[in-house]
């Protein structure tokens, strides 16, 4: 009897546990600051110094120098096994005028457009599905008296 009765709780253990990994995962990452944060910024006024020390160093800052920065803040959630899927995004932009100063404060968040995936692009190379010894023997055909004299 008493084995029965182990099994049964135990089947009952690995019952919760399966469905507890199933239940959904939210993690966050990144930082934007808050409205309240905002509000300590005064526009036409702070600098790019003000801005670092207030919020610390962005999430992506722009390409050139004195560029803008970009606070991003994701919400991802985890499902079991399914695909990660990005719930919540929140893009806050702040922009300089040519003195380095706050020129502009803006939000962006999944309401206002779609998400964008970020890819990248990788040259292929012409090399791919040759062997050593083709590539090796390929070029022997493929030069001029004339490249000798120079």
């Amino acid at each position: 009897m008493g084995r029965v009765f182990s099994a049964k709780y135990a089947m009952i253990g690995v019952l919760i546990c399966t469905l507890a990994a199933c239940a959904p995962m939210v993690r966050k990452h990144g930082y934007t600051p808050t409205d309240d944060e905002l509000s300590q910024l005064t526009v036409g006024v702070d600098g790019r110094d003000a801005v670092y020390d207030m919020f610390g160093a962005p999430t992506v800052a722009g390409v050139l120098e004195g560029g803008d920065l970009y606070y991003v803040e994701s919400h991802i959630r985890r499902y079991g096994i399914k695909k990660p899927e990005v719930i919540d995004r929140t893009v806050l932009a702040i922009s300089f005028d040519d003195e380095d100063r706050v020129a502009n404060i803006e939000r962006f968040t999944l309401a206002d457009g779609k998400i964008v995936p970020i890819s990248r692009r990788v040259t292929s190379s012409s090399v791919e599905g040759k062997s050593f010894l083709r590539q090796l023997l390929g070029n022997l055909g493929k030069f001029s008296a004339d490249s000798f004299l120079q």
